[in-house]
């Protein structure tokens, strides 16, 4: 595998996310109908301001983020705390912008959107895919990470897979999970029949009993699940592709359209941590290495829309 630098300048920009592009678009869907119920005033579609959020969250002291219980990405822990990746990064920079008290706001992946845009909370904490769907509806930051995906297998992963492509050649099993983008990788690659589980952790059980061929999931998700198996373990990570292109997995933090001085406050900040090395540092904990830090911007990865509009 080449490294980091070099993969990325070899990729070319686009994809959907580990929560399917499909189901997203179909819960944008609801937006609208959400945003009438607001109180406040919500942009027109397809707007950008510059916004006063961050100096009224500097004011109060505390932000609210959306997380959708996600592990390694955004979650709740045993002690109520909001942990992950997301919420890690979210913590050190918004204390840095004057905003000491980070709140979690749980929710599920599908209102993460919508309830950003009513103002149920001020920014999405979860690792959110960046994908051209997504930029019409809010800002995204630069992604912190580019995720690659792999299987859980059999010990010695026994029948050699190693790629979508694999698997729909020599018509194995396959299972991914509720929602993942992999389920749309795999039937972009000719997979006929995947059976659908509800995580991570149904699917290193369904490959340890021979239901299954391989669960499909994100190199860092099927990593962390198959640790101190006897039985599964994760195979090479793969750069998936859809109609020939690579389709990234590069998640980043959302804000609503009106508040792009808090989206690029934010922005900076986070490539200070990039260039210190600091993010690496925050997540590896989470389960992230140098394969999955990039330098690809959110213009990079939703042309034209989000880079004519930031």
């Amino acid at each position: 595998m080449a490294p980091t630098s070099e993969r990325q300048h070899q990729r070319e920009p686009g994809g959907m996310r580990r929560r399917s592009l499909f189901a997203g678009a179909a819960a944008l869907g609801s937006v609208a109908a959400l945003g009438a119920a607001g109180c406040s005033r919500v942009p027109d579609e397809g707007t950008v301001e510059g916004g006063s959020l961050l100096d009224k969250l500097r004011d109060s002291g505390t932000v609210k983020i959306g997380v959708a219980g996600e592990k390694p990405f955004g979650y709740i822990d045993a002690d109520g705390e909001a942990t992950g990746e997301a919420p890690a990064i979210a913590k050190v920079i918004f204390k840095r912008l004057g905003i000491p008290d980070v709140r979690a706001i749980p929710t599920q992946f599908g209102s993460l959107i919508p309830g950003l845009k009513v103002q149920q909370f001020d920014v999405v904490s979860a690792g959110m895919y960046i994908n051209p769907v997504r930029c019409e509806q809010v800002l995204f930051s630069d992604p912190d990470y580019l995720m690659l995906d792999a299987f859980i297998v059999r010990k010695g992963n026994p029948k050699g897979i190693k790629s979508y492509e694999d698997i729909a050649k020599r018509g194995l099993k396959l299972a991914s999970g509720t929602a993942y983008a992999e389920v749309d990788y795999a039937k972009a690659a000719g997979v006929k029949d995947i059976l659908i589980l509800p995580d991570q952790v149904a699917g290193r059980d369904a490959v340890a009993q021979g239901r299954v061929d391989a669960f499909a999931g994100t190199n860092v998700t099927v990593k962390d699940v198959v640790k101190g198996s006897p039985r599964v373990e994760s195979s090479e990570a793969f750069q998936p592709e859809v109609d020939g292109k690579p389709a990234y997995g590069a998640g980043g933090f959302a804000f609503r359209l009106s508040e792009k001085n808090f989206r690029d406050a934010f922005n900076r900040e986070l490539h200070k941590m990039k260039k210190s090395g600091e993010l690496l540092r925050l997540v590896k904990p989470f389960g992230f290495t140098e394969e999955e830090m990039t330098d690809l911007t959110v213009k990079d990865l939703c042309p034209p829309a989000e880079g004519a509009a930031s």
